[in-house]
């Protein structure tokens, strides 16, 4: 009998064996995949070039400046008028391309998943330069050498490769800034403040990476009169991170 079966018992024990192996080499394999996984990111630094679009620029800051309802203008020689017709509006400049610097903290670091991160950035502003002409028209507005230095908080969410794999990452930040323009004279000393939200996403390989982003900020200034005015800065961003 015993002989019999012995067969048997040397295919149960090879069974049990194999088992045995493979519930070993699991957990092994889960260990090598945890060591495989990315090293977690605490700081990113970018360069940002920027294509400004102004949004709803007939409404602010232009009836801010005039004090009267404003209309966009068809076929002539002006951008905009009055609705009573008195003052003629030409908006001389807006430049759109802009630069800009930022620096974004991960206080949990940024691996894989959803974290925390703070950003702070120094964002040329567009030059503005505008021409009134008409009765009771005001003098020509300029804003010019305006920088906006912003502070905001947001959700990251990346899916990093380990090495140099390629990874992917999208974010939603909002926050205020503070805005320094030059004064009447050329000089400094003109403030204002703002408030922005920011979306956007990206690829990286390694530490370097590249983000698509589009800000909507509402700018507050209170010279020549208290107007407002929004911007929609469109952003290519090179970074590093570390």
């Amino acid at each position: 009998m015993i002989s019999t079966h012995a067969p048997l018992l040397r295919a149960a024990l090879a069974a049990l064996a194999t088992l045995a192996l493979i519930a070993v080499a699991v957990p092994a394999a889960a260990q090598d995949y945890s060591v495989n996984k990315p090293r977690r990111q605490f700081v990113t630094v970018s360069l940002d070039w920027i294509n400004t679009e102004p949004l709803h620029f007939a409404s602010h800051p232009l009836e801010d400046l005039v004090g009267r309802d404003v209309a966009s203008a068809q076929f002539e020689a002006y951008d905009y008028r009055t609705r009573d017709e008195q003052i003629l509006i030409d908006v001389v400049e807006f430049r759109k391309r802009n630069r800009a610097a930022s620096v974004a903290v991960y206080p949990f670091g940024l691996s894989s998943g959803t974290t925390l991160g703070f950003r702070g950035s120094i964002e040329q502003m567009p030059t503005i330069r505008i021409a009134f002409e008409g009765e009771g028209a005001p003098s020509e507005y300029a804003l010019t050498g305006a920088r906006a230095y912003d502070v905001g908080a947001g959700l990251y969410v990346a899916d990093r490769s380990p090495g140099w794999g390629l990874g992917s990452q999208a974010f939603v930040v909002g926050g205020v800034g503070r805005i320094k323009a030059d004064g009447p004279d050329g000089s400094g000393g003109r403030e204002g403040t703002r408030v922005f939200a920011e979306g956007g996403g990206g690829l990286s390989v390694g530490p370097f990476g590249v983000q698509l982003a589009v800000k909507f900020a509402w700018n507050k200034l209170t010279e020549p009169v208290e107007h407002r005015f929004l911007t929609v800065p469109i952003t290519l961003r090179g970074t590093l991170s570390f």
